[in-house]
């Protein structure tokens, strides 16, 4: 029964999962309601059957349950160039789903999966043409990531759990509006306007959770680079002809609960620089074609992400929390124009989240998420090649999510 359920509820996610939207970089700050509640923690924290997307250990130490939430994310994108302001919101709203379930094999041992949105970025700019930049009206990118993990935890003592997830991912990708540059393109066919293309990959991450001291424990966590296959349709925009690898990333964390109170932070870093079509800078595109074995890319720089978070039991059925995710902007001044379509500069978040125990078998979550506006300037190519002057690009974003979560 615990099996038709689990497949049931994976089928339906898997028809309903759109872009992820993110915010450290492109990665979400979080994977689940709970963890986002408390700023994206979850090294040492486990709390929903979502915990393989940040610690596959965790896992063992959630028990039998089955997890799904949506999340409903606004960003707000802004390109200013010369002093006039575009929007890039030509959609504006998107709804994040998540979904997990875990079973205990034994008193130590668990097996689950868990169906996330690892991360993505969406523009689109219907009013640019008249920029000067090349851009033309509608200009903008869909990125979308999809990991089903299943994963196997297992308590070796009583005090330490490893585990491991292998990560079955599937991206999407769309670009438009790009046509102007198609002379400094190896594939100009392949550069923009084709549609929605798809990659596929396998990779895995392990983790570990140590209980050092009555109430106090770390984690650490590690995801080798994700080599996916490539984006035939537009070998012609990212480096290595199509080439979109998913960045390394690993980091350590730690949980302290005394009483009603808990307090846990992670510190992760994510290695942006070590895909090419992402780290590559863009200010060679004029001599090095885009697409060509390592081509320009978004030249974005390997990031250090802090998350810190708060939860506190009011009584046994009520808990509150709080979090704050701080990363570094990975777009650089020097980049900024190619990042118009790509603006992932957000860096500070406020996070506000609670559980409600509806019985001692269901629970109810929400979460709210602020992302503050942040920004950055850059000039922009001169005559002949672009309009010269500056470009500011921002961001700023709200997220409310709600999941429930069943024990058995």
């Amino acid at each position: 029964m615990h099996l038709k359920k689990l497949a049931l509820s994976l089928a339906l996610a898997g028809i309903a999962l759109p872009a992820a939207h993110a915010t450290d970089g492109y990665f979400q700050p979080g994977f689940s309601v709970k963890a986002n509640g408390m700023g994206g923690v979850g090294i040492a924290l486990p709390q929903d059957a979502l915990a393989a997307a940040t610690n596959p250990a965790g896992m063992a130490l959630i028990g039998n349950r089955v997890d799904g939430g949506l999340s409903l994310f606004r960003p707000n994108r802004e390109a200013k160039i010369n002093g006039t302001t575009y929007s890039g919101n030509d959609q504006q709203n998107f709804i994040i789903p998540e979904i997990g379930a875990n079973y205990m094999i034994n008193p130590t041992m668990s097996a689950g999966v868990s169906l996330y949105g690892n991360g993505g970025m969406n523009s689109g700019y219907s009013n640019i043409g008249g920029s000067m930049t090349g851009l033309a009206n509608g200009a903008g990118v869909d990125l979308q990531q999809m990991f089903i993990s299943p994963s196997f935890a297992w308590r070796v003592t009583p005090t330490q759990t490893i585990g491991v997830a292998v990560n079955l991912v599937h991206q999407t990708f769309r670009a438009n509006g790009l046509g102007a540059f198609s002379m400094a393109s190896q594939s100009p066919s392949n550069l923009t306007d084709n549609g929605h293309d798809s990659s596929n990959g396998v990779g895995v991450r392990i983790g570990w959770i140590g209980e050092l001291a009555p109430g106090f424990s770390l984690g650490a966590t590690y995801q080798p680079k994700t080599h996916m296959s490539k984006f035939s349709k537009y070998s012609g925009l990212f480096a290595d002809n199509g080439s979109f690898d998913i960045p390394a990333n690993y980091g350590i964390g730690f949980a302290w609960k005394t009483g009603p109170l808990t307090v846990a932070g992670d510190v992760e870093r994510i290695l942006y620089s070590d895909v090419s079509a992402i780290g590559n800078t863009s200010t060679t595109f004029l001599q090095n074609p885009l697409g060509a074995p390592n081509g320009p890319g978004f030249g974005w720089k390997n990031i250090t992400v802090v998350k810190l978070g708060v939860a506190y039991a009011i009584d046994q059925a009520l808990t509150v929390r709080a979090g704050w995710n701080h990363s570094d902007n990975p777009v650089t001044s020097q980049n900024v124009f190619f990042n118009t379509i790509a603006p992932g500069v957000i860096k500070d978040h406020l996070t506000l989240g609670m559980t409600y125990a509806v019985s001692n078998t269901m629970e109810v979550s929400a979460d709210y998420i602020h992302a503050f506006k942040s920004d950055v300037t850059g000039n922009l190519a001169p005559p002949p090649y672009g309009p010269g002057g500056t470009e500011d690009l921002s961001m700023s974003q709200n997220t409310l999510g709600v999941s429930v979560g069943w024990k058995f």
